[in-house]
């Protein structure tokens, strides 16, 4: 660097949530960043609690980010702390990352449009019978793009009846999929003629790998099996459902999809995919 010449600020990015040690999504970006020769920089924060909730969005804000990730258990509990919001958070509930725009900060959610895009890139859904396990912030946005791209029916299984049944509502709304909730209790049955099961819990996720108490016998090896987790790639749901010969669409790939619509949202840049392919592989130690 020449003498006296003023240094350039990298700008900052993150992601909000708890836990958050596991995701990749932090390799996954810087890789991006570098590979487009951007001094940019992505960090994630673990939010121990609520309460931190407001004080750390408005600290990324005074801080100077341009821009900020949110994922569990705060997609929900983000909005009130948000200056503004899209139609996807208005129609959904919830939302999964931030733009700054004019100094006030704008909540968007594009977790249903990465996990349609996922999908579709081994199964069609219109046409199909959706189950979708858990209903959170994730899932409601799964729920509602799982019904906007043609979803014959959506059965939404849950262990709380007043989320279960405002998400089927909700979808049902937002879509006009005939939509249904079940009660998630002990190991369920899954309805006959589901062809795409959808985990949308993060049981299965490093470093428990609980076992998802479905009933393996109720899923044909006709169906896709679907899993939101992103670390392991092949959590314990999606290698019993490779072990009865089902399609199966991993979390990882989900991410990729939805952090590419993000990175251009905050840089600009349209992102080759082979690089968050690339990067997210290495971040798992695939390569």
């Amino acid at each position: 660097m020449p003498k006296n010449a003023i240094p350039v600020l990298k700008k900052m990015t993150g992601m909000l949530g708890h836990p958050v040690a596991e995701n990749p999504i932090d390799q996954m970006f810087n890789a991006a960043f570098e590979h487009y020769g951007l001094n940019w920089q992505f960090w994630k924060f673990d939010i121990s609690s609520t309460q931190h909730l407001p004080a750390a969005i408005r600290g990324a804000q005074a801080l100077g980010f341009s821009g900020f990730c949110i994922t569990v258990p705060y997609k929900i509990d983000a909005i009130p702390n948000l200056d503004e919001v899209d139609e996807d958070v208005s129609a959904i509930g919830a939302a999964n990352y931030v733009t700054f725009e004019n100094g006030r900060i704008v909540g968007h959610n594009n977790d249903g449009k990465g996990v349609v895009k996922a999908i579709q890139k081994v199964t069609p859904i219109a046409g199909k019978r959706v189950a979708m396990l858990g209903a959170g912030g994730a899932g409601r946005a799964m729920a509602v793009e799982i019904g906007r791209a043609g979803a014959a029916h959506l059965t939404i299984i849950t262990r709380r009846e007043s989320q279960g049944v405002e998400v089927a509502n909700l979808v049902q709304r937002a879509t006009g999929v005939s939509t249904q909730w079940l009660l998630w209790d002990g190991c369920i049955a899954i309805p006959e003629g589901t062809q795409i099961l959808l985990n949308a819990t993060h049981l299965g996720a490093l470093p428990q790998l609980e076992p998802v108490p479905v009933d393996w016998n109720s899923i044909t090896a006709t169906a896709t099996v679907v899993d939101v987790i992103t670390n392991p790639r092949h959590t314990p749901f999606l290698q019993t459902a490779l072990g009865k010969g089902c399609a199966v669409v991993d979390g990882v790939e989900m991410l990729v999809q939805l952090a590419m619509q993000i990175f251009e949202a905050w840089t600009g840049i349209k992102p080759d995919e082979s690089v968050f392919q690339k990067a997210v592989e290495a971040a798992l130690g695939e390569q």
